[in-house]
């Protein structure tokens, strides 16, 4: 939950090209992206897929961007497409940022203290809703992560966001009233329909049976009277 520190993240520019030329990068071990916004001129750039799997994995909410060894610039994640077979990030987009100017971003909130819950210890059924929280903050103030305390949790219990623990300077966007973090619910019972269902196949089976049993009969009588008539 501490605030973040500016990891460098150096990257090369490149020319805006067609998908031949994205996907022999790609090929080659690299992520397309693009650098914007702060009064500054877009800039296409490629980055070494591990460099950036390691400054993402480090960083807060603030990259240093470096393009081809020039000056780094703060900026920030604004957006990026993942591989829906291998998950790795194929394309990122990042926004420049002043250091002394609040910005609004999206901070990952983590449940902590679960296994002590009673609601959980007695069977019932812990599911975050919200997994993200939207903050505004100075790029240096804003956490990592938000943590929320879910240790006294029990079954039928509904957790809002106004029940996270806000560090000084940064401000939630949104009701905290009205944003549900985390439920407790109890533990999910056979119905009816389950039962009936489950009736029915073990019906159908016992049938396939049955009816695989009398062709096998069928057959043997079949062929007894052949040997018979011979």
């Amino acid at each position: 939950m501490s605030a973040s520190v500016p990891t460098r993240l150096d990257v090369r520019g490149r020319e805006s090209a067609g998908s031949r030329s994205v996907r022999r990068l790609r090929r080659e071990g690299f992520v397309p992206g693009v650098l914007y916004g702060g009064g500054g001129d877009a800039v296409s750039f490629a980055v070494d897929e591990r460099e950036l799997r390691h400054a993402l994995a480090a960083r807060g909410a603030v990259l240093e961007v470096a393009v081809d060894g020039g000056r780094p610039t703060p900026a920030v994640l604004k957006d990026h497409q993942r591989d829906p077979v291998r998950g790795g990030t194929v394309h990122l987009d990042l926004v420049r940022v002043r250091l002394d100017q609040a910005i609004q971003v999206s901070v990952p909130i983590e449940l902590v203290g679960a296994e002590a819950a009673p609601g959980v210890r007695d069977g019932g059924v812990l599911e975050q809703v919200t997994h993200e929280v939207q903050v505004e903050a100075l790029p240096t103030a804003i956490p990592e992560s938000m943590a929320l305390d879910v240790s006294a949790m029990s079954i039928g219990d509904t957790v809002t966001l106004e029940a996270i623990v806000v560090p000084e300077g940064v401000t939630l966007v949104g009701d905290p009233q009205e944003i549900v973090i985390a439920t407790l619910t109890p533990p999910r019972l056979r119905s009816e329909t389950d039962s009936e269902l489950e009736l029915e196949t073990e019906v159908v089976g016992e049938g396939a049976e049955g009816a695989a049993d009398s062709d096998g009969a069928e057959a043997q009588e079949a062929a007894a009277g052949g040997e018979s008539s011979e």
